[in-house]
């Protein structure tokens, strides 16, 4: 169901999976090599970057479960674990407008997280809303 493809991070970080985005810049925090992502989750953030036209900074994306738990106040089935998440932040926009623009791209379902610094963005089937 899910498009998560698996990369190298040491053999393909410098890859370019979109016009804005590589492979690096999902990958976990940890320095983990593995970095796994879903298709439709770099396309979700692309729209975002040609929508606002503005740079797309991801804050945390794939993460280990080792690391997510290492995290304080992680989900345990957090979507990062999967490949199907990223916190985000759009150069001289406001989070609330990115997760606004993200509920129009997701419609019926995946999730947005509204954050005062950054907005979480995922690609899950159903459809999950909420403010941190």
């Amino acid at each position: 169901m899910y498009d998560v493809k698996v990369y190298s991070l040491a053999s393909e970080g410098a890859k370019q999976i979109t016009n804005h985005f590589k492979v690096r810049e999902f990958a976990c925090s940890d320095g983990s090599d593995v970095v796994f992502v879903s298709t439709s989750l770099v396309d979700i953030l692309e729209a975002i970057r040609v929508h606002f036209g503005r740079p797309v900074t991801i804050t945390s994306g794939y993460r280990t479960v080792s690391y997510n738990a290492s995290l304080k106040n992680s989900s345990k089935k957090s979507q990062h674990c999967n490949g199907l998440a990223a916190d985000i932040k759009v150069a001289g926009v406001s989070p609330a407008a990115v997760a606004d623009y993200a509920e129009q791209l997701l419609g019926s379902h995946g999730g947005v997280g509204r954050y005062s610094t950054f907005t979480h963005i995922d690609v899950r089937a159903d459809k999950s809303r909420w403010r941190g």
